[in-house]
């Protein structure tokens, strides 16, 4: 899991898995919080290129990690999101507080 994560500058990087359901939403917000605190991390970047299936848990790991970073000054981003996750990602509310790229 650790793989999936990646800081470059003061960007974490998460690679998020083909089905984002509770259990791997749990792992990814224990590890995201660590790397939070652990790395001099101000920005994050959720890629979900591989992503084809997120639950209302997603939502949360997506929430709960722009909390924290909003707190810290920095941004949230959401990339390689296919027109699923993009539908999801506007429906929840998220795409109004979050940056998403194409």
């Amino acid at each position: 899991m650790e793989e999936d994560f990646k800081v470059i500058e003061n960007y974490l990087m998460v690679r998020m898995p083909e089905e984002l359901d509770h259990h791997k939403s749990v792992a990814i917000r224990e590890t995201a919080d660590r790397m939070i605190l652990r790395e001099d991390v101000k920005n994050i970047v959720f890629d979900f290129e591989d992503t084809r299936f997120m639950d209302s848990s997603g939502i949360g790991v997506i929430m709960g990690r722009y909390k924290t970073i909003h707190c810290l000054g920095g941004q949230v981003f959401a990339i390689h999101a296919d027109g699923q996750i993009k539908r999801i990602l506007r429906m929840s509310g998220l795409k109004g507080i979050i940056e998403v790229l194409d």
